[in-house]
Formats: C-alpha cells, structure tokens, sequence
C-alpha cells in the first residue's frame, strides 16, 4: 500500500533539527507493522501539498506546535484538502494535530484545554481497549463534526478518537513518538511549562506507549478493518 503523510509538524529548533522529521517517524511507525508499505511525504506546513486530484491507499496527517485556528494560509488549504478527501471516500488518520484539523475541517469544533498542557505518557483507550500514547497538546476537539463517533477518550480528554463513516479515524495522541524522543522533548520544555506539568510528565514516563498496538491498529484501519 502507498500511503500519503501530510507532514504539519512546524518546530524547525535546534531541537528539532537534531532529531528525525515526522516523515521519518510516521515511515518507521508504518514499516514496524507493515515493512512492505510505501509513504510519500508532503510538507503541507511549508505550501508543498499533493498534485490536485491525487489517489493514495490512505492518508495520514501528524501533529504540529502550530493551532488549527491559525490563519496560516497552508492551514485553509489543508482543511480544503480534508474536506475534498471525506467526499472521495479516501480513508484518512489524523494525529494531534492531525485529528483537530480532520474535526475543524468538517464542520467540529476544537479549544484550549480546561486543565492546561497535557504531556508526557496518556492511559487512555480506543474501542473500548486500554491503551498508552505520549501526549503534547494544549488543545482539544471538543465538538464532534456530524456523523462522527468517539472511539475513546478520558475524563480530561473525552474526544481522545473519533471515527466518521469507516472513512476517519483520529487520535489527539502521538503514535509516532519514541519513548527517548518523548523523554528528551520534556527535559528541551521543562523550563518554560508550570513544575506540575512537568513533573507529571516526568513520572508518567516510567511506563512506555503501546507503539505496536496502536501502529497496527492504524494499518488495520487502512486495510479496510474500520
């Protein structure tokens, strides 16, 4: 299968720099469950969309520091982009970002968070099926576009999924991270967020996200197991 990543993630720090881009973690994610998949990559966030009309087997869309509500023109042309794929009945997976952006898109609605940063490791579940992700958003969807359901959630988080027609599924969650990237990335944002975030992050990372679970669950998602 040949799956489209619409890469949104906008950190060009220091940070980010020395670290793989999101193409490279959305690839690896893919090719730990599936190894024969293909991902092209398109650095939406930088005006570099797919050719007009373009097919994939799926698309995914990652996370960002940037908000949905900005008015970033790449950000427009993405929920046009989202809205065209819906009606063409190309299965899309959004992350973070990804799965604002899929709910803003089409009509949801997306805000701050009441609790402030979440970060660090998340027991949320999908499906009814526990299961942990690494988290970094401060905001979330928080009224469903029509037609979709949740497929999960948490009491601070309960939109944590979503699923529309067999055609969408989302998670405000990071599949794509390491367990070392997520440690390293709230040790670089430790000095700028409240002690209390960080250290909820800090102890929530003595456990590690079921990366295999979840990047199976997406290829199964993709094949039509929706």
């Amino acid at each position: 299968m040949h799956i489209a990543l619409l890469m949104t993630n906008t950190d060009e720090s220091e940070f980010a720099q020395a670290r793989p881009k999101d193409g490279k973690k959305f690839t690896t994610m893919i090719n730990s469950v599936r190894p024969d998949w293909s991902v092209t990559v398109f650095p939406v966030k930088d005006g570099v969309f797919p050719p007009e009309g373009a097919r994939f087997d799926g698309w995914l869309i990652g996370g960002s520091p940037a908000s949905v509500h900005d008015s970033d023109a790449w950000v427009g042309r993405l929920f046009a982009l989202i809205r065209r794929l819906v009606e063409d009945g190309q299965p899309i997976f959004g992350a973070c970002f990804g799965h604002q952006a899929i709910a803003m898109a089409l009509g949801g609605h997306v805000a701050k968070n009441p609790g402030g940063w979440v970060f660090g490791l998340v027991e949320t579940e999908i499906e009814g099926q526990p299961v942990k992700l690494y988290g970094s958003h401060r905001e979330q969807v928080v009224d469903l576009p029509q037609g979709a359901v949740v497929l999960g959630g948490t009491a601070d988080c309960p939109v944590g999924s979503f699923a529309i027609l067999g055609r969408v599924m989302t998670t405000q969650y990071h599949p794509e991270m390491s367990h070392e990237f997520i440690t390293d990335l709230v040790e670089e944002y430790a000095s700028e967020l409240p002690p209390e975030v960080v250290t909820r992050a800090r102890n929530s990372l003595t456990k590690r996200a079921d990366s295999d679970a979840i990047a199976e669950r997406i290829a199964r998602f993709f094949e039509g197991q929706r």
